[in-house]
């Protein structure tokens, strides 16, 4: 997974892997999209509202000023 998200081909991971198609590779990243799925829900608290940070006024002034 870390390939692929440093900018790796799909095919040449494949490859690597020894692989005989990228569909082979696809299962396996798709598993692991799904494992890293169920540990996050496993972290939400059951029934709380999901959100979106916002940063205070302070804190964007802050980061605007470095």
């Amino acid at each position: 997974m870390e390939l692929l998200q440093a900018g790796v081909d799909r095919s040449v991971i494949a490859l690597w892997l020894g692989h005989e198609s990228v569909e082979t590779t696809q299962i396996y990243l798709d598993a692991n999209l799904a494992l890293k799925e169920g540990a996050l829900k496993k972290t939400t608290p059951p029934y709380s509202k999901a959100g979106r940070y916002r940063a205070d006024d302070r804190l964007l002034q802050f980061l605007k000023s470095l």
